[in-house]
């Protein structure tokens, strides 16, 4: 099972390509207020260089969160797209070991893809609108 894996919490994100547990590749890169613009074309150039195409992605393994408001609904908004739009499994995983947590529930996912939603770990900060 191929499986991508995106974690967009903070400003440098990463990006995997495991077969089932073994790692294919994987990248970091400073992404900070580009995230929306690189993260598609990190991935495609990941693929390509592993030898795979998007068609190859067996499952979508995200970190949830906690983390940045808009890297992880960049992030998240990214791997739920994919995962629904190809019929596969989608899974959130959350805390330090969330790549062998995550691996190890993903195989046990049928081809449900339910949308994973963030977890920016503290409530939500409103502020009134100024007059």
């Amino acid at each position: 099972m191929i499986i991508l894996s995106l974690k967009t919490d903070k400003p440098e994100s990463e990006i995997g390509l495991f077969d089932d547990d073994k790692k294919i590749a994987y990248i970091a890169w400073e992404a900070h207020r580009q995230l929306a613009e690189t993260l598609h074309n990190e991935i495609k150039k990941m693929l390509e260089e592993a030898g795979k195409s998007w068609e190859n992605i067996d499952g979508i393994l995200m970190y949830e969160g906690p983390g940045s408001f808009t890297g992880l609904r960049i992030g998240l908004s990214v791997g739920n797209a994919l995962a629904y739009s190809n019929g596969i499994p989608a899974v959130g995983v959350s805390g330090e070991d969330w790549l062998e947590l995550g691996i190890g529930k993903i195989s046990k996912v049928a081809n449900k893809t339910m949308p994973i939603l963030p977890v920016y770990g503290s409530e939500v900060h409103i502020t009134l609108p100024r007059k």
